[in-house]
């Protein structure tokens, strides 16, 4: 099954996850990326330069209502949660906080599970929270597959964790393999 679009949560310890993930994707990776990074409500656009320096994907901030490019990486704005609204659409909402956060790993992972389900492959990073733990089970529901970093790479294991107690997990990847490992699902040659 070939993966068509990803979801990427990620909190504590997430820009270093992040950088590690998306600096190991060639400049051909067709597949869009998603990526909801728990952080502080204020405007900051330092997130999308640092992930822009390391990676040779285009890097935005997602903006409501925007259509979903391949090979594009979408960062969800501070203080706002992304949704998919419909394949191929973003939106944005500040509707109240999910699990303490805005923007919510669950509110993506939920609204893309919806959207893509078979063609999604939702990925769970470091982070000191619960949240993305019921996002994935609904990717996994809805026929998606989930994939967490290896608690043992992570920075903080919480949120791995907490995502390999609530659904079957497809892929359990150490941080430093997870680029790789994208990729090899991304262009059909690992089921």
């Amino acid at each position: 099954m070939k993966t068509g679009i990803i979801v990427v949560g990620a909190s504590l310890g997430g820009l270093k996850a992040l950088l590690s993930v998306l600096g190991g994707l060639p400049p051909d990776f067709a597949a869009p990326i998603l990526v909801v990074q728990h952080r502080g409500p204020g405007p900051d656009g330092s997130l999308v330069g640092l992930l822009q320096d390391r990676t040779r994907l285009a890097v935005v901030e997602a903006e409501d209502k925007s259509a979903i490019a391949a090979g594009t990486v979408y960062i969800a704005p501070a203080d706002y949660h992304l949704l998919v609204e419909a394949p191929g659409a973003l939106a944005l909402s500040t509707d109240a906080p999910v699990r303490s956060a805005r923007p919510s790993i669950d509110v993506l992972f939920e609204t893309a599970a919806e959207a893509y389900r078979s063609a999604l492959l939702g990925v769970l990073l470091t982070g000191a929270s619960a949240d993305g733990a019921a996002g994935l089970a609904r990717v996994k529901a809805l026929g998606g597959r989930a994939m967490v970093q290896d608690p043992a790479t992570a920075e903080c294991a919480t949120m791995p964790l907490a995502a390999m107690a609530a659904t079957t997990v497809d892929y359990v990847v150490p941080l430093e393999s997870i680029g790789a490992y994208l990729v090899s699902l991304v262009q059909g040659s690992r089921a």
